[in-house]
């Protein structure tokens, strides 16, 4: 019986993560009484008794976790932005190449940002195999529901009376400076950060992900890059789809409720739209923890998980 204690288990993630691992006869839930979720060191006991540890906190309450069970061989996985770039952690995109050894192998594992997945799934395996120069200046686009806002932004969407801005698309992160900017650039081994527009809009959970791209200014056409993704992602959560659009559109809410993640891509000769589409707490949080749990722990892959 694998014992699991969630850190922040009242969070959205936490909340998603506690939906999957519930009804799995191979996991045992660690839970803290109300009175003591809020005390340092029962939380820390509830950790290091655990074989799995998720860290569902803000970034400062993350490193502090981590650092009080430094001595732990509990496998920790991180879904803050704390230690994404950090050393000594492994970053848990299993679909990267060689990741899946590298996480069957940590212990303390940072999780991916929900807007850097689609990214790096759409980025990485075209900069390794030389179709993007590693010194290109990319843009992009990612449009996703309120839900990955956290609590906060859900009552702003759910309770009224409600501001009619909220009825429309909002950009925000409109600084250059979105957290999730650091490890776009470096799991997709890229020398510059892209320029990133994140859109919120009024639907709870889902995801697009898209990068826009000139063809004459890579190595290769979309035709190369198809055949690059139907062999990158030939199976498991990440999967190409040669025809995902539904009638000459690209819904945003179509992997709601699910852990995978579809890649395809679009346009012409000139122009090339690369899309990922997820839903932002599945593939781009408490889905993509459990995979990475379920691989530090010798389970199956997918096990627990809705694709």
């Amino acid at each position: 019986m694998i014992r699991v204690f969630i850190d922040g288990s009242s969070g959205t993630t936490g909340l998603r993560i506690f939906d999957r691992l519930e009804g799995r006869p191979d996991v045992a839930l660690i839970r803290l009484p109300e009175e003591l979720r809020r005390d340092p060191a029962a939380r820390l006991d509830a950790l290091v008794r655990a074989d799995a540890a998720f860290l569902c906190l803000p970034d400062d309450a993350a490193r502090a976790a981590a650092e009080a069970a430094a001595g732990a061989d509990t496998v920790i996985i991180d879904t803050s932005t704390a230690h994404r770039t950090a050393p000594g952690w492994v970053y848990g995109f299993a679909e990267l190449t060689g990741r899946r050894e590298q996480i069957a192998a940590a212990r303390r594992i940072a999780n991916p940002g929900c807007h850097a997945s689609g990214f790096i799934a759409l980025v990485a395996p075209l900069v390794e195999e030389g179709v993007i120069p590693r010194g290109a200046r990319l843009s992009c686009y990612s449009l996703t529901g309120y839900s990955g806002g956290g609590k906060k932004m859900i009552a702003q969407y759910e309770t009224g009376p409600r501001d009619p801005l909220l009825d429309a698309p909002r950009m925000y992160g409109l600084g250059q400076t979105h957290k999730h900017l650091p490890e776009m650039a470096a799991q997709c081994g890229l020398s510059s950060l892209p320029v990133f527009c994140p859109v919120v809009a009024p639907f709870y959970a889902g995801m697009e992900v898209t990068v826009p791209l000139f063809a004459e200014e890579l190595g290769a056409g979309a035709g190369e890059i198809r055949r690059i993704y139907g062999e990158r992602y030939a199976g498991g959560l990440v999967r190409f789809c040669p025809e995902a659009d539904e009638g000459g559109f690209l819904s945003a809410g179509a992997m709601a409720g699910r852990d995978d993640m579809q890649v395809a891509v679009f346009g012409n000769g000139e122009r090339i739209l690369l899309t990922a589409r997820f839903d932002n707490l599945g593939k781009g949080a408490s889905g993509a923890a459990i995979q990475n749990m379920n691989i530090a722990l010798g389970c199956e892959e997918t096990a627990g998980l809705k694709y």
